[in-house]
Parts: C-alpha cells; structure tokens; sequence
C-alpha cells in the first residue's frame, strides 16, 4: 500500500514540476509580448510624429500658394492694399508652419521605449524648412514689392 501512495506521489510531484514549467515558460512569453507590444507602440509614436510633420508642411505650402494666388485674383476685386496684406498674412502664417513643423518635431514631451523605427534626421528637417521659409520670405518680398 505504501509503494501504490509513494508512486501516486512521485507521479503528483512530476505533474507539478511539468505544469511549474509551463508557467515559467508562459510567464516569460507574456513578458516578451509585452516588450514587443511596447516597441511597437514607439514605432507607431515615431510614424504619427512624421505624419504630424507632413500635415503641417503640407499647410505651409497651401497657405503659402495661397497668400500668393491672392494678391493676383483679389487685386481687380478689392483695393490693391487689402489684397496685399491677406496676401502677406498668408505668407506669415506659412513661415509658421514650417516652424512650427520643426519645433513639433523636436518638443515630443516624454521620451518614448527606443523605438525600431529611425527618425528623421534633424539636420535635414531644419534644411528642408530653413529653405522653404526662405522661398516664403521671397514670396513675401515679391508682394509687398509689388
């Protein structure tokens, strides 16, 4: 009777031992999603952060065709002075797109987990603005010169 009791016991402590395994082994599967999980959600911060930069760029421009395509259609419409300055105002606020593009690139608050995802060089988005704040002026320039 002993040998049957010693027997089911060993079998007990050998369903323990494979089940404490599983465990260990599903423990360290979850930990490895949730890491995953949180690379993932960089990646997707660093995409939305390029996204956001697209969008206020992608302002810039429109306002800065704009504030020039109004001073040529509004000019026969309304008085040259008012025409100039919508003109202008658009121009300006195109200059602040392209900076506020920038700024918004850099100022992303709480730094996210490193990301798989490269950002996007500094350099080259402060030369890519830099330039067309420079074509925004010239714009700018060409208006108010008449």
């Amino acid at each position: 009777m002993t040998e049957a009791v010693e027997h089911r016991a060993a079998k007990a402590q050998e369903k323990l031992a494979d089940s404490a395994g599983v465990l260990k082994d599903s423990a360290n599967q979850q930990a490895d999603s949730a890491d995953r999980r949180t690379v993932l959600a960089a990646d997707r911060t660093v995409l939305a952060a390029e996204r956001t930069y697209a969008a206020w760029v992608r302002t810039g421009l429109a306002a800065l065709a704009a504030g020039v395509g109004a001073r040529a259609l509004l000019a026969d419409v309304m008085p040259k002075w008012l025409a100039t300055a919508q003109g202008c105002g658009l121009i300006l606020f195109s200059c602040f797109c392209f900076l506020a593009a920038v700024w918004r690139e850099f100022e992303h608050g709480v730094p996210p987990p490193r990301p798989d995802t490269r950002r996007l060089p500094a350099p080259l988005l402060i030369a890519i603005n830099g330039f067309l704040i420079l074509v925004a002026l010239a714009a700018l320039f060409g208006i108010v010169s008449g």
